[in-house]
Parts: structure tokens; sequence; C-alpha cells
């Protein structure tokens, strides 16, 4: 007897919940349901009832990696946000690597801020933020006198972005600070922040849901007013293929250059110091091997000048890397060195950190958002792995 049955369609992939109040014991995962594949799902689901096939609970979900042996394994998963996982950033505790926490969004109406513990428990959720879409974390904002470490995230259904203390997660930014204010194309998507090594001064550069060709990118100048932090606009920059959108970005404050990915176009890159006065695109790379979007992008570093740069593939359910110093000696050239199938289901946003994060995580942590409402975790030694089996093949 079919109890309820729901279909949910995200990012082109159909999720469905079945309930056959079958045996409770039997699980069944069917894997790799795409939407344009409705008459199929239909002609399975009847065969399923029709041969007895039933479960509680059951499943469908795009999992393409679930039976490839050389997929790379979460160390931890997080517990579930409420609605919808999007976008890590990893804040390392100054008194204790071990105690460091990762700050992830739930993307909804009813969206939230939440921090886990490196073993994936929620220690605090930080609810009423209106559509929470991507976060980014920044060290040593200079606030009443005081040094704090921030966490600021886009607030999509309001306009603005909003701004937090870490780790306790407060509110010090007076109810949200307008971006993109004046334009018809909103709805920010996006953000990183750049903090200047020259001046330690704090930047966020934001995107958005749609926009022009140029100038996508508004990029704000933090400062501390009253109490509070307000944010003022000091450069607009960035091309945009006009394909789809811009969300992810990321920063390299050592190399002074932003990345981001135009989705189903390539991965662009500028000079991040607004004072630069240069807006010209340095590389647009990664415009190949991509099945579908371009979405996050993390950044390990192995030295001052090298590193990895690791961008979703979301529709492969994998990452591609790249050489964060460039290829043949060309820092705006990016050969890929490793394609890297993960646990993780259809990536958006994702982080790293090189800082050892105690006995567990000696290198340090690979994050990455998957669509079951998680955020999955990897031991930096196993991506390392990967990477040096690729460049041995």
């Amino acid at each position: 007897m079919l109890l309820f049955c729901c279909a949910q369609i995200r990012r082109c992939t159909l999720f469905v919940t079945l309930d056959l109040g079958c045996n409770p014991t039997e699980n069944h995962n069917l894997a790799l349901t795409k939407a344009n594949d409705m008459n199929k799902l239909k002609t399975l689901f009847f065969a399923s009832c029709a041969t007895g096939l039933c479960a509680t609970s059951l499943d469908v979900y795009a999992d393409q990696n679930v039976a490839r042996t050389d997929t790379l394994q979460a160390t931890v998963i997080t517990e579930h946000v409420r609605h919808d996982s999007d976008d890590p950033a990893i804040w390392i505790n100054p008194a204790d690597a071990g105690k460091s926490l990762i700050i992830g969004t739930d993307k909804d109406k009813d969206g939230a801020l939440y921090a886990f513990d490196l073993t994936g428990k929620i220690v605090k959720r930080v609810g009423g933020i209106q559509r929470p879409n991507n976060v980014d974390i920044a060290y040593g904002f200079e606030l009443n006198g005081k040094k704090v470490d921030i966490a600021v995230t886009t607030e999509r259904n309001a306009n603005k972005i909003r701004i937090f203390s870490l780790p306790d997660l407060q509110p010090i930014d007076n109810g949200g600070i307008e971006v993109f204010v004046g334009e018809q194309d909103r709805d920010p998507m996006g953000i990183a922040l750049y903090t200047r090594p020259s001046d330690q001064r704090i930047f966020a550069i934001v995107g958005r849901k749609t926009g022009p060709q140029d100038n996508y990118l508004w990029q704000y100048e933090l400062k501390p007013s009253n109490g509070a932090v307000t944010g003022t606009v000091v450069r607009k920059f960035g091309r945009y293929s006009g394909k789809k959108e811009i969300e992810a970005i990321a920063v390299d404050n050592e190399l002074g250059c932003v990345y981001y990915s135009d989705e189903q176009t390539g991965v662009r890159k500028y000079l991040a110091d607004p004072d630069a006065k240069d807006n010209s695109e340095l590389a647009l790379f990664a415009q190949t091997g991509f099945s579908a979007d371009h979405e996050g992008i993390a950044i390990y570093k192995t030295g001052d000048k090298t590193g990895y740069i690791l961008v979703s593939n979301q529709g492969s359910q994998r990452f591609m890397v790249y050489p964060r110093e460039g290829s043949a000696g060309n820092p705006h050239r990016y050969e890929l060195l490793a394609e890297i199938p993960v646990s993780a289901m259809e990536t958006d946003g994702a982080d790293a950190t090189q800082v050892s994060l105690g006995p567990q995580f000696p290198k340090g942590i690979f994050v990455a958002m998957s669509t079951d409402r998680t955020f999955h975790v990897y031991d930096w030694r196993s991506v390392e792995e990967k990477i040096r089996a690729a460049s041995q093949q």
C-alpha cells in the first residue's frame, strides 16, 4: 500500500521519498535519477510495486559515485541542516586548532548559519536569515578597540550581507548591509573576503544571481562604525558570460587574487586589491572537462605561492585540481592536475585549510557541501594521495 510519495526537483535532479508500508528492514536505494528521466522513474516505481520492491523512506537521489571504487570518501559527515546546505567556511581556533569550526549555510527563506565542530556535530545555529547563500571568514577585524574574527554571509532575499562575530556567531551589523543598491539585478549569492596583507583592511567581494556582462561583482570595504560593521562600495568589476550565474568566489590573500566560477564557462581570475586600479582579467581557465556547472572553489596552500585550486565539477560529482602557482612558469596558466570523484553529492560550496587541526587532521581538511543537507569533511592526506596518484599516471 502506498502511504506517501513526494517528488522535488533540485539542480536538475529528482529526489523522491516513498513509504510503501512494507518491511522496514528492507531499504533499497535507487541512484542517479535525473529530472528528464521521469518516465523511467515512473516505470521503475510501478515495476517495484508490482514485484514487491518496497522500503520505508526509500530515497532516490543522484549519487553517481556510489559504485565507484576510486571515490574519495569523507572522513566526517556533519549532522543535517534543516533545509538546504550550500556553502562551508573553516574557522581556525587560534587557541586550539583542534577546536576549530566549520561554518555552513542553510539556504532557505527560513535559513540559518550553522557551526559544526570537527566531529560534524552542530554546536550552534543562528536562524532568522532569509536565504543565506555563501559564507566566508576573515580574522582580526578591528571593532570597539578589539580584534574579532568574522563570518560574512549573503542574505539573498533581503539583498544584504550579514556579519557575525566568531566563534559565538553574534550579529555585529545592525541588521545587515544592503548590496547592489540602485541595481535592477540584486539577489546576492557568492561572497569572498579579502584581507589586504599591507594594512589588514578587509573587503567583501559579492556576486549575484544575474547581472551585466561587466561589473558583475561589487567590492565593499568593511569598516567599524558606532560599534557595528558597515560597508562601502570601492570597486565594481568582473566579466560574466550570461550563460547561467556566478556563485562561487574565492580569494587568495597572499597572492592577491580573486577567482570566481562563471557557471558553464570557466573560472575567472582578477586582482583582489581595489587600490591596484586594475580590472583586467588575468585568466580564464577550467573551460573543459566539466559536465555541468562550475561551482565551489577551495584553495589549499603548500607554500607562500604553491598549492592547489580545487573546483567543483558539479554534474560529475568530482573536483578538478589545478596548480595554485600556475603552470609552466606562467602564474596565469592553469593545467589540470587531477580529477577526483568525491562522496559529496552535487557540490556547490567548498573550502580547505592547510593548518594542522590535531592528530586526526595533521595536514588540514577539505570540506564540500552535499545535497543531502550535510557537509563532507575530508582528511587532506587522502586528497593529497589522489593528486599524487594522478601525477604518476
